[in-house]
């Protein structure tokens, strides 16, 4: 049985052609759309979830190709374009009544809420991202020994065949290598939630690949464009993340300004998983980023 958020909705909506999302929805009020991470579903937002839902319509779909929502064959890079994958969220929000909504992603999750907010500025009305910089500016910023940091995006970005067939003979291994390797406090993921977040990852090892293998193809592209147009978030935007521009030598504040002129940069002590080891410190910086 998938593990979802106590006292929310699970619910599954088409958002494509022969595609459905998976999502918890709670609360009432306006709507703000939460966007897991990997290697997770949408339970990692179980605790922001629950802090938002007093003022506002809570959505925590899983992304398309994770968890409970479909997972789409790789017929083409498009189908795990982080531009497919955003039309998937402005559709699932319009089902549930909502042309206009907040958008808050985490790692993955956050890929697609900047893609979202480039695509569709007319539908999002603030944009938080967790933990991430922008597909270009990520493969940019790797170089060197520090890039070992990011093995997992050169491993998933190769052809077809190889990385699925070793990633799936040690799935557990693998996935769980990252659940405590990035948690600076692994007693924030109980027992039950860890195992969901590596049973649920198992039996998507080829859709996960896929995500990661458009991150090195067509999502560069998409961004390339944008940047070369000019384009820029027009909605206000929140950045918290770890201090990686010293870990690996950029300006990460600097980094989001070029893409988000009305920008809140905020550097956290938490790990990589800050919505679970630091929950109130999160809810409180999107509630920041929804009153501006």
């Amino acid at each position: 049985m998938t593990l979802t958020i106590p006292g929310f909705d699970h619910i599954r909506l088409p958002v494509a052609d022969g595609v459905e999302l998976a999502a918890a929805v709670g609360g009432s009020g306006s709507p703000v759309v939460l966007l897991h991470g990997f290697p997770q579903t949408h339970l990692m937002w179980r605790h922001v979830a629950e802090r938002l839902a007093d003022e506002h319509m809570v959505i925590c779909p899983d992304l398309r190709g994770y968890g409970a929502s479909d997972k789409p064959a790789a017929t083409d890079p498009d189908v795990y374009a982080k531009r497919t994958m955003a039309a998937d969220v402005v559709t699932l929000a319009a089902a549930l009544g909502h042309e206009r909504f907040a958008l808050v992603g985490h790692d993955r999750g956050a890929l697609v809420a900047f893609r979202t907010g480039l695509d569709h500025p007319e539908t999002i009305t603030h944009l938080g991202i967790l933990d991430i910089v922008p597909t270009l500016d990520m493969w940019n910023v790797l170089h060197g020994t520090s890039a070992a940091v990011g093995y997992h995006l050169f491993l998933m970005a190769q052809p077809p065949g190889l990385p699925e067939a070793m990633i799936t003979g040690s799935a557990d291994a693998f996935f769980g290598s990252f659940l405590d390797a990035w948690a600076n406090d692994p007693t924030t993921m109980p027992e039950d939630v860890r195992a969901e977040y590596l049973r649920a990852s198992a039996a998507a090892v080829t859709s996960i690949v896929a995500d990661y293998r458009a991150s090195a193809d067509i999502d560069v592209m998409h961004d390339q464009a944008d940047l070369d147009a000019g384009s820029q978030l027009a909605m206000p935007v929140t950045v918290v993340q770890q201090d990686w521009g010293s870990q690996l030598g950029f300006d990460a504040a600097g980094v989001w300004k070029a893409w988000a002129p009305d920008l809140d940069h905020r550097l956290t002590r938490a790990g990589h998983f800050m919505a679970e080891e630091a929950p109130d410190e999160i809810a409180a910086a999107i509630r920041g980023l929804l009153a501006r």
